[in-house]
């Protein structure tokens, strides 16, 4: 024990008078090394003048003042649960009704998915024939919004160049967009500049 000096949890073991067999070789050390006993009887001081403080007993109503202004985290399955159980109904009767309605609803729910799930093929019909129809919808939609914003002539020449010249047409109307911008910016700092 020569090698080092005590760590703080030997101190709390000595404070404490605990007994074993780790804590004679900390007392021993402690009457070869004045520095730990000056640590020790410091702890003590310390400790004596806790245990002089006298105790106080908090109001009833102290916890509850506590806990309204602790954020609290209820897990999301809890808040399921209560939700569910504040719309259950109170009466035996009135539980077995919803069980049982919950129950063919939910029945009635697989078969449907079941017959679904089984109708690919009338599934994926459906599906792409929908999706013909959005697409074909969205198309008409953007032809005339193109055709309404830039003029007819303008919609057949992208429509020949392809995506090319959709984003040949983006790129100039964004290039244009900044020039207007920074030409505006700048004549507003150059009025801002004859004001002062």
């Amino acid at each position: 024990m020569n090698h080092r000096h005590l760590l703080p949890d030997e101190i709390d073991l000595l404070l404490d008078d605990e007994v074993g067999f780790g804590v004679t070789p900390l007392r021993a050390h402690l009457g070869e090394c004045g520095e730990c006993r000056a640590r020790v009887e410091d702890a003590r001081m310390a400790v004596d003048a806790l245990e002089a403080v006298p105790h106080f007993a908090p109001r009833h109503t102290f916890a509850d003042k506590v806990m309204s202004q602790v954020p609290v985290f209820v897990p999301w399955h809890v808040t399921a649960r209560d939700t569910v159980a504040r719309w259950l109904p109170q009466s035996r009767p009135a539980r077995i009704a919803v069980a049982m309605l919950a129950t063919s609803a939910a029945s009635i729910l697989t078969v449907v998915i079941l017959w679904i799930t089984t109708q690919t093929d009338v599934l994926v019909l459906a599906s792409g024939a929908a999706g013909d129809r959005i697409r074909s919808l969205v198309f008409d939609a953007g032809r005339v919004v193109l055709s309404t914003v830039f003029g007819d002539q303008m919609f057949r020449t992208i429509q020949s160049t392809g995506a090319v010249g959709v984003a040949a047409a983006l790129l100039g109307l964004v290039a244009a967009t900044a020039g207007s911008i920074a030409g505006l910016r700048s004549l507003a700092i150059a009025s801002s500049r004859r004001r002062a």
